[in-house]
Parts: C-alpha cells; sequence; structure tokens
C-alpha cells in the first residue's frame, strides 16, 4: 500500500501578520515570490498569496504587485501551484455613534473589484471566503449575493475556487450555491480552524465539518497560531491535507519564532512523514487538483 500523498500548502505572509511582529515577514514582490520558492524547496506544493505596499508593509490588493509575484515566481518554477486570495475587500467596521455607517479600517468593496487580479492573471487557484463573521470588533461580510458575484467572476476566468470555511453556516451556504449551479462540486475546501468566534482547533470539531462535506470533496484543514501544527497532525489523520505559513503562525515553538516559512514546511514535512505519510509535490497536486500541468 503507497502512502497517501498529502499536499502542503504555504501561506507566505497574509494580510494581518505585521512585519514588527516577524522580521522574516516577506513584505515585497521579491521576497514574497522567494519565500514561496523556498517554501516549495521546503516541501509545498502550492503557496497562497497575499500581497502587501512594499513600503509600508501594510496589506494591498495592487495587480501589479500579485502580477510581479507570479512572474518572480514563474521564472523558476512552472510547477509550483499559485493560489491568490480574495479575502481582502470584505470587512466592515461600525462608527461607535451611527454602527450602520462605516468608520476608518473598512474595506467593503464590489465583488468584482475583489477579485480582479484573478480574472487578470488566472491563477491556478484562488480562495473564496464563505464567512460572515465576528472578527475583533470588526465584521467580516460575505452575503451569499456577493459569494455568488464573486464565483461567477473566478468561473470565467476559468480558475479553481478554494473555499475558505470558517464555520458550519459558511459549509451550507456553500452546498447550497453547489446545489444551485453556482460553484462546482464536490469542491476544494480549506476547514479554517482556531480563529476566534470560528471553528475551534479540536478534533470533534474537524470531525463535524468533514462529515458535512460532499462525497468526493477534496479538502484540507488547518489551525491559527498555536493550533498550526497539532491540527496538521488531525487534518492528516482525518484524510485531509494541511497547511502552514506565517499568514497563520509565527513561532516554530513556544516563543520561538520560525525562522521562515520554509521552516514550517519543512516540520510540517516531518510531521506527515513520522505519521506514516507522503508529501505531494507539485506535479501531484496538479493530478490531485485536477489541474493543468504547469
Amino acid at each position: 500500500m503507497h502512502a497517501r500523498k498529502t499536499i502542503i500548502t504555504c501561506a507566505v505572509t497574509g494580510n494581518i501578520t505585521r512585519p514588527d511582529q516577524h522580521p522574516g515577514l516577506p513584505v515585497t514582490p521579491a521576497q514574497i515570490a522567494q519565500a514561496s520558492l523556498d517554501a516549495a524547496s521546503a516541501g509545498a506544493a502550492a503557496v497562497h498569496i497575499h500581497v502587501r505596499d512594499p513600503v509600508t508593509g501594510r496589506p494591498s490588493m495592487e495587480l501589479a504587485l500579485y502580477a510581479e509575484v507570479i512572474e518572480r515566481i514563474r521564472e523558476q518554477n512552472r510547477d509550483l501551484i499559485i493560489n491568490l486570495t480574495t479575502g481582502p475587500g470584505g470587512r466592515f467596521v461600525p462608527r461607535d455613534d451611527d454602527p450602520k455607517l462605516a468608520a476608518p479600517g473598512t474595506t467593503l468593496m464590489a465583488p468584482e473589484r475583489r477579485v480582479e487580479h484573478i480574472v487578470a492573471l488566472r491563477p491556478d487557484i484562488c480562495s473564496l471566503d464563505l464567512n460572515t463573521m465576528n472578527s475583533g470588533d470588526e465584521i467580516v461580510v460575505n452575503t451569499p449575493k456577493n459569494v455568488t458575484r464573486m464565483a461567477a467572476a473566478i468561473r470565467a476566468a476559468g480558475v479553481k475556487p478554494e473555499l475558505e470555511i470558517f464555520d458550519s453556516g459558511d459549509l451550507h451556504l456553500a452546498r447550497d450555491l453547489i446545489a444551485s449551479g453556482v460553484l462546482e462540486g464536490p469542491g476544494l475546501w480549506s476547514l479554517v480552524t482556531g480563529v476566534k468566534y470560528g471553528f475551534s482547533a479540536s478534533p470533534e470539531t474537524l470531525l463535524y465539518a468533514r462529515s458535512l462535506l460532499p462525497d468526493g470533496a477534496v479538502w484540507g484543514a488547518f489551525g491559527i497560531g498555536r493550533y498550526e501544527f497539532p491540527m496538521v497532525a488531525q487534518s492528516w489523520l482525518a484524510g485531509g491535507h494541511v497547511r502552514v505559513g506565517l499568514e497563520d503562525n509565527l513561532y516554530l515553538t513556544k516563543g520561538v519564532l520560525a525562522a521562515s516559512n520554509a521552516a514550517l514546511v519543512e516540520r510540517a514535512r516531518d510531521i506527515v512523514i513520522s505519521l506514516g505519510g507522503s508529501v505531494a509535490s507539485p506535479r501531484d497536486a496538479r493530478e490531485i487538483l485536477q489541474l493543468k500541468m504547469g
């Protein structure tokens, strides 16, 4: 019996982690691309990419920055699976004196604007968030109508959506969208655990979420912060793929910053192999996900 091939995705920078929290957080397109290539060398078959303003380090949605990151990666690696985020643009901060009005920090924008870079650049995969939830004192808003508009643009671009699921309601919404033909089933799913007010990072929660997935779904799960490596093991044991990276967690062990994204990937690879699994190459992962070869 051959060991099941497990896809490791590396989320290299995200939009919440700050440069002052980790001196090695990639910020510029060159740094993000190099972090992606290093993660691939360590065993990642896919990279999940946000971009940042190269000067301030703050989250950005600039098309040119995404294009530069992809170009730099493809100059050296044609097979690595590129997964671009569509998460930015969904945050609402209510004003204290009039909650129906937006306060500074609100990023809500038309769904089509959130996927402009997907339509233009046509990556292998893009994330599609289905969560409407509390996030600190703010709210992340992804209404069924707006998700439908984003899904239509993603499908027209020929890109595979990765359905990001933060709680069980998101999963029911996604299944309804599959039933109505908005999304193609059985789908590629990513179960997000350890985010406050979302799925807890526990075996019981993971198995419950898995039980709601359509037959034949390809899925993975990951944990935020200290839950990152326990969820690598739990997802593998439950039959799923895994994700690590500085977007999700900065530490290799308690109080010890990971040297790099690649170091987090190496730890995930070691966990998978120690449990009896094997790690998918980018070409293996393209076959599993039914993506065209690079």
